[in-house]
């Protein structure tokens, strides 16, 4: 009996607790070698617009008739744009801008994308139907015209990037609602689901505690791909002039330089700049939901 006790034990000292899927995903992804230098690059530039005021300290709004379009010097290290501004200082303060936009938008559009995704995919029926009705309306409603309207609106009651992100928000969340409603209406006919329903689980804590941390994957993926879409949006209205207000910087408002032929063929340093630093964001960016997308993935083997 002494020995079949002791077999017993050591049996289940050999036994090993399996990895969570979190702490899996963690190491699949740490093993892409593309998604980790993309996000130490975006830290970097996080870091680098956030510590911007310490590593220059040129005026960014005050016109210099001085020094207009001058080329890059030691006094300016990017050059100098039409009004006299210094160029590196006002991509500092623009990816500050551009990336507070696209963080806080992916962060809204996410919520109510997901909420509304959520409460359609689990009740069904005549709610289902009503709230993707009105998804449907938000998708096909045109985007530039709403943006010009609601952005002229607001602006005249709102100072800097938050009437962009307000407008931004409300049009672009129909995409992440109808992803989540199509995961929840597949995960809800699981049989743990039927058996919170059974002892009468209220509706928000199945969604909350059982379903929204089993589609929380998809979620944490779409949102990685919104950041990018958001600050490709933001770039593209404030290079049309219907983005951020002229007096705050941002690296579309920048770009909006290069609309002057001259400024495109001749003074490059003024547009070069922020559009590098657009497309590097951007790639990151990618890259790093394709490396979330293959890690919380459990078929694969990436």
């Amino acid at each position: 009996m002494e020995v079949v006790s002791n077999t017993n034990k050591n049996v289940t000292n050999t036994v090993k607790k399996s990895p969570s899927p979190w702490v899996i995903a963690r190491r699949k992804f740490m093993k892409n070698k593309l998604a980790m230098i993309s996000l130490s690059v975006l830290v970097l530039i996080l870091l680098t617009v956030i510590i911007g005021p310490m590593l220059s300290k040129q005026d960014i709004v005050r016109v210099n008739f001085m020094q207009l379009k001058q080329a890059p010097s030691a006094e300016h290290w990017l050059g100098t744009d039409t009004n006299g501004r210094d160029v590196f200082a006002r991509l500092l303060a623009g990816g500050r801008t551009s990336l507070l936009i696209g963080f806080t938008c992916m962060f809204f559009v996410t919520v109510i994308g997901t909420i509304i995704g959520s409460i359609a995919g689990y009740n069904g029926g005549k709610m289902d139907q009503l709230l993707m009705r009105f998804t449907d309306f938000v998708l096909v409603f045109p985007f530039l015209i709403f943006v010009i309207v609601i952005n002229t609106i607001l602006s005249g009651k709102m100072s800097g990037p938050w009437p962009i992100i307000i407008v931004i928000s409300i049009l672009s969340w129909g995409g992440v609602a109808r992803i989540v409603r199509s995961r929840i209406l597949a995960e809800k006919e699981n049989e743990y689901i039927l058996a919170a329903k059974s002892i009468g689980t209220r509706p928000s804590k199945i969604i909350m505690k059982h379903l929204l941390p089993n589609v929380s994957s998809t979620i944490i993926v779409q949102a990685t791909l919104i950041l990018a879409v958001m600050i490709v949006a933001e770039t593209g209205l404030s290079f049309l002039g219907f983005g951020v207000s002229t007096d705050t910087p941002s690296w579309g408002n920048m770009l909006s330089e290069a609309r002057d032929s001259v400024v495109l063929r001749t003074y490059t340093w003024m547009w070069v700049p922020p559009a590098a630093a657009i497309t590097l964001t951007i790639l990151c960016i990618n890259f790093i939901g394709e490396g979330l997308k293959d890690a919380l993935n459990p078929k694969s083997n990436r």
